[in-house]
């Protein structure tokens, strides 16, 4: 079977030629599959609709393995599988926006050169959260070892390249850190100073250069699993080592004015790509409806026996309860209409092609927990005049969740409650709980009696009395810990599915 490449795309008739020799327009900081299944594929998208005429360079930080990219000179088969509008769609994409893939470490000089290209005027960049850190290093190594100093000095050398004048870069960050285009332009311009670069070039920074904030959400899992692929490329006639997955649903939300909107005019072809100059409503409806969604509903779905995120859908009782909390609970505490992307949270919820594990999710949960819910408790009090009861419900089994019952070498582990463990390997209802306040945990539910009342409250009080975890949203709220450890003690006493279907008539 044929190796998916240029070649084979050409002359397959898969692909038109002219599409290879579109000139390179983007720096890419990353081969990661979500920048491949989320900027490279709209770029792919606009180039083929005779829109944005522009290929990308990608630059490799590390040492891994990019040789698949040269055999098949970039070109990539996207699997998109899911549900839209509550239709299944399973689809596929040959992407040819990529033009070649340069080793930073092995020819730095290669990617400095791109600086004096002028038809390169974009930089993306996905080097995770912990990639955007301000080191002191000389920016003129080769090459300097953190990101942000390898764009100071390939800025740097566009700034020398056109003596200042103009002919700058529009910035586009996508590591999932608040404000992240503010965050970069404030490291670059801390090493410009310390480095003693000339103030004109710090002006050009200023006037040339466009930092943009910008939000990213789109579920890539990564390379597609064996056993698929190898379906997937029988089917499609060719092998494709670069092959990757990824859900329908897209989302860029990125901050920019009209300027920035030309710049990036592959955002034209595709109405989920969103360049507008706040994009705080697209930070606050992902982290309230789909982040906080996640919290709330995942450790009672958990203790309720569930393990994947559409097996909690595909259940009648936590699938409503989970849509009752995006759409009744979370939804209306929004200051704007987001319905559509509710609507889509819970579609990419139901996704039956990829197994999101419930635990996975559970990770920190206790700082998820203040961060993503906390206010929405306080607005839904606010406009109702009474607390969010599935959402209460939710917070009461995060309780019950993070209860560890035993410590191995500073790991904490919690134990399935209301099972019926006759004849069961008793090991196996043991989870880990991977929360910074384990111990915390632990060392308050030892003096806690969970079949009291009394006892429950004064666990609820002094958990969120913990500044720690907490901050003072729900301490404010004084009929919040009566009713959690009401829960608590309903869930404790009769069951997960007592409570769940009966005492509160949530269903």
């Amino acid at each position: 079977m044929n190796l998916l490449n240029k070649k084979y795309a050409i002359e397959s008739g898969l692909i038109a030629a002219e599409q290879f020799a579109l000139p390179e327009r983007v720096l890419q900081f990353g081969t990661g599959v979500l920048l491949r299944g989320l900027p490279d594929y709209l770029i792919d998208k606009a180039n083929k609709q005779g829109v944005f005429n522009g290929r990308i360079v990608i630059v490799k930080t590390t040492n891994s393995d990019s040789s698949d990219f040269d055999k098949q000179d970039g070109v990539f088969t996207l699997n998109e599988k899911g549900i839209d509008k509550g239709e299944t769609v399973n689809q596929t994409t040959i992407n040819t926006s990529i033009s070649r893939v340069i080793s930073a470490n092995e020819n730095w000089a290669a990617i400095l050169a791109c600086a004096e290209n002028l038809d390169i005027d974009i930089i993306i960049s996905n080097t995770t959260e912990a990639g955007v850190v301000y080191v002191e290093e000389d920016i003129f190594a080769t090459p300097p070892q953190s990101f942000p100093s390898k764009l100071t000095a390939i800025l740097y050398k566009r700034f020398k390249f056109v003596q200042g004048d103009g002919h700058g870069f529009v910035i586009v960050p996508t590591e999932l850190l608040v404000n992240n285009g503010n965050i970069l332009r404030g490291m670059v311009e801390r090493h410009a100073e310390r480095m003693g670069l000339e103030k004109g070039f710090i002006n050009w920074l200023k006037t040339a250069c466009y930092f943009c904030n910008s939000l990213v959400d789109r579920i890539v899992p990564g390379a597609t699993p064996a056993a698929e692929k190898a379906a997937l490329e029988a089917q499609l006639g060719y092998t494709d080592n670069l092959m990757i997955n990824s859900e329908p649903f897209l989302l860029w939300a990125i901050e920019g004015d009209d300027f920035v909107k030309e710049t990036l005019s592959f955002t034209k072809t595709d109405s989920r790509a969103v360049v507008t100059p706040d994009i705080t409503q697209f930070r606050e409806q992902k982290l309230r409806l789909l982040n906080g969604g996640h919290t709330i509903s995942v450790p009672l779905a958990y203790l309720s026996g569930l393990r994947l995120v559409n097996e909690m859908m595909n259940d009648a009782v936590m699938g409503e309860f989970v849509e009752k909390v995006v759409l009744e609970e979370i939804l209306p505490t929004l200051d704007f209409d987001a319905s559509d992307f509710a609507k889509s949270v819970l579609d990419r919820f139901k996704n039956p092609f990829i197994e999101h594990k419930l635990l996975s999710i559970t990770v920190q949960c206790s700082a998820k927990m203040n961060m993503r819910n906390g206010a929405t408790f306080e607005r839904y009090l606010k406009k109702f005049g009474k607390l969010p009861e599935r959402m209460c419900l939710g917070f009461a089994a995060y309780l019950l969740f993070t209860r560890p019952v035993k410590e191995e070498n500073g790991r904490y582990f919690g134990q399935e409650i209301n099972q019926n463990t006759e004849g069961a390997d008793l090991q196996q209802l043991y989870y880990p709980i991977q929360d910074d306040h384990a111990a915390f945990f632990y060392k308050i539910w030892q003096k806690t009696d969970e079949l009291d009342l009394s006892s429950l409250c004064d666990f609820v009080d002094e958990v969120l009395a913990n500044e720690a975890i907490f901050d003072e949203t729900l301490r404010n709220i004084p009929v919040f810990a009566p009713r959690i450890a009401e829960m608590m003690f309903e869930m404790t006493n009769n069951g997960i599915s007592a409570a769940l279907n009966t005492s509160y008539n949530l269903t």
